[in-house]
């Protein structure tokens, strides 16, 4: 079934944020600070895991570093765009709404938790890749090796942030979803080098939310976020030159 890899991985982000809500109350704050602490820091060598992956090349002639140009391109210019259109001032007027319909006004971390959340459940290539196979060929064994990991991730996320963390499932849902019935159209276009462009940009991305968590927000990386479409314009541009 079409589609199957999505709902499951919607349903552990609800799962994972009900069980880190639950653990929430009877939590002290000092464990709850270490945690999000162990989170960020777990958070940003993802992010470094993922970007070295994509961006060192070993050979004979030893170790070399690619796609750093396209990497400061797509951050910069994605940065502009992000900026222009202030999309980390929707994604917080978007949490505030969510904050003010299930009447948690008193949540101080609801928005926090909703925003970085999204961030990290719905940024990388896990989640365009395995929309694309599901969407194409039903296989969603990607987005199910996804959905344990996004389930952890919303366990800690929750029970240090609350229930802000839950409405994540709602971008993700729509993102991946999109992804997977577009699939048909979008799969002629997706090179092995354009996968690992997002990739590459999509860790960088994921290694800025680390920082926010450890440090409070220092990043706009939801600003960020159309860095992610500077690759496969690059790659569209490099196959009509070529």
């Amino acid at each position: 079934m079409r589609g199957l890899g999505t709902i499951i991985n919607v349903a552990a982000v609800l799962a994972g944020s009900l069980l880190g809500v639950f653990f929430k109350g009877g939590m002290k704050e000092k464990i709850q600070s270490i945690l999000i602490q162990a989170c960020g820091l777990a958070t940003l060598f993802i992010g470094i895991g993922g970007t070295l992956e994509n961006m060192l090349v070993i050979s004979e002639d030893g170790i070399h570093t690619q796609g750093t140009l396209l990497l400061i391109l797509s951050l910069v210019i994605g940065g502009y765009i992000g900026e222009w259109i202030d999309i980390e001032e929707k994604l917080d007027a978007t949490g505030t709404k969510l904050k003010a319909l299930v009447k948690s006004q008193n949540d101080n971390r609801f928005v926090d938790g909703f925003v970085t959340a999204s961030l990290v459940v719905c940024i990388g290539a896990m989640a365009v890749v395995g929309s694309i196979e599901d969407g194409l060929t039903g296989d969603y064994s990607m987005l199910l090796s996804k959905s344990v990991l996004d389930f952890i991730i919303t366990v800690v996320f929750a029970s240090t942030m609350g229930i802000g963390v839950l409405f994540s499932a709602l971008p993700l849902g729509i993102y991946q979803g999109l992804i997977t019935l577009l699939a048909v159209f979008i799969a002629p276009f997706m090179t092995a080098s354009m996968i690992s462009s997002l990739s590459l940009v999509g860790s960088a991305l994921i290694f800025g939310v680390g920082i926010n968590l450890l440090w409070e927000k220092k990043l706009k990386v939801g600003n960020m976020l159309p860095a992610l479409f500077v690759p496969i314009v690059y790659e569209l541009i490099m196959r009509i030159l070529a």
